[in-house]
């Protein structure tokens, strides 16, 4: 029998599920600003200036090498021990690498050690930030009915925008001190800060069990002995088309929000601040087209608000870069803004979408691994291919074509994912007005 547990509140599951990601993607929205602005110049100094951006960036992607096997890792103990528990450490582990990053010694007082520090702690951090956003959906989503998945889902979606503003506000303070200043000591100030926000996060996190369909595995004594095993035995299909699905957010955001740092400053010629203002402004967009999104997902089809956002992130990346190689500043408001509704769109959907297609003895691992394989292909190799294409081509329309063909690849992906029934313990959550949600028949309940 399933013991009696009380729903959180939506503003408990909102801040237990959007902290955490909100610390990831300030972590690592840090550390790909600076790796634009300044990593160059400090752990890399004997490098010309396209080398240096190009080992910064090297360094920013070896992050993700290691969120994979992180999310395969902490994913499997998720699943086994509980989602509660692998989050209140990703938090603290992705939180205390990335405070000690703000203390590394530059090459110039410790040499080639400041570099390997600094990959060292990526690669901790990275695979941290692999178990982060899985368990951070399935917090929130597993505490909901079937038909408001993806508006509890999106609550994890939050974070990202939300770790955006506070990092690029961050930066804006300090890019405000002189060319030496920032350089030699302000580029460490928002690695510092990162202590209080991950203190914050705790506190909240501690606050929240469990969901119902979890909780209910784990009292039948069904729980995955190995999940990544059983999902790959399982459920292959969506395994592979999950994380080609999984793609284009990353793509479009790793685009927006880190190479057009480098580009926007050292190609067009736009002030930092600038750019930093008017990344800043997009994020109440982002989130505003993440709650509308999420809604639609629920009222419709998770799986059909995808798709529409993967098709936007086809066709938008022309006219975003025309409208910023225009060098006119309102005109790159607006390619920033619009940017942000694509990646909106994907982001309301995918977490109710990646929480219906897999079963939840393996859902932690499953939506992990497929997350953070596009969070690889998408967000690690884009600065890097995006630099090393322009400085060849001395042309944005490679990156461009690169873009499509990235968001092709996700096209496919999400089309050929297939759901699964919701489990009785999900159909017995309590919906919006208290009654116990009714289990959707037909496109809800399409079986493997």
């Amino acid at each position: 029998m399933t013991s009696a547990r009380k729903t959180p509140s939506i503003p408990t599951l909102v801040a237990a599920s959007s902290i955490g990601t909100a610390i990831e993607w300030y972590d690592y929205y840090i550390f790909g600003t600076a790796a634009a602005l300044v990593f160059g110049t400090v752990f890399f100094p004997h490098y010309s200036a396209v080398a240096g951006t190009l080992a910064s960036f090297a360094t920013y992607a070896v992050g993700f090498v290691a969120r994979p096997i992180g999310a395969a890792v902490v994913g499997h103990y998720g699943d086994r021990l509980g989602r509660k528990s692998m989050l209140v450490l990703t938090l603290l582990v992705t939180g205390g690498s990335t405070f000690l990053i703000g203390v590394v010694p530059t090459y110039a007082k410790i040499g080639l050690a400041a570099p390997l520090l600094l990959v060292l702690l990526r690669l901790i951090q990275g695979f941290a930030v692999g178990g982060e956003w899985g368990g951070a959906v399935l917090i929130s989503s597993e505490h909901a009915s079937p038909r408001r998945r993806a508006f509890y889902g999106s609550f994890a979606q939050f974070g990202v925008p939300l770790g955006v503003l506070t990092s690029n506000l961050a930066f804006l303070i300090v890019s405000r001190l002189n060319d030496d200043s920032f350089t030699s000591w302000g580029w460490r100030i928002p690695f510092l800060l990162s202590a209080v926000l991950v203190a914050v996060g705790f506190v909240v996190r501690r606050k929240v069990d469990d969901g119902r369909e979890f909780t209910e595995l784990k009292e039948s004594e069904k729980v995955s002995k190995l999940p990544f095993a059983d999902l790959v035995k399982r459920q292959p299909r969506n395994l592979v088309f999950g994380g080609l699905a999984a793609i284009a957010p990353p793509l479009v955001g790793y685009t927006v929000m880190i190479y057009m740092l480098t580009y926007g400053t050292a190609v067009v010629g736009y002030n930092r601040t600038t750019l930093l203002t008017l990344i800043l402004l997009s994020t109440g967009v982002w989130i505003l087209a993440i709650v509308g999104c999420a809604m639609l997902s629920d009222r419709y089809d998770a799986k059909a608000v995808y798709v529409a956002g993967v098709i936007t992130a086809i066709v938008w990346p022309f006219p975003m870069f025309a409208l910023v190689n225009s060098g006119n500043t309102g005109a790159a408001c607006l390619a920033f803004m619009v940017a942000a509704i694509v990646q909106g769109i994907m982001a309301g959907a995918q977490g109710g979408l990646f929480t219906e297609i897999f079963h939840p003895e393996v859902r932690y691992s499953a939506i992990s691994v497929a997350y953070q394989f596009g969070g690889m292909v998408g967000g690690a190799v884009t600065p890097l291919l995006a630099t090393a294409l322009y400085d060849n081509y001395h042309s944005s329309t490679p990156i461009v074509i690169y873009m499509i063909i990235g968001g092709f690849v996700s096209l496919v992906g999400v089309l050929g994912l297939k759901r699964i029934a919701p489990t009785r313990a999900a159909a017995a959550v309590p919906g919006p007005r208290g009654e116990a949600a009714t289990v959707v028949a037909g496109k809800r309940a399409i079986r493997d």
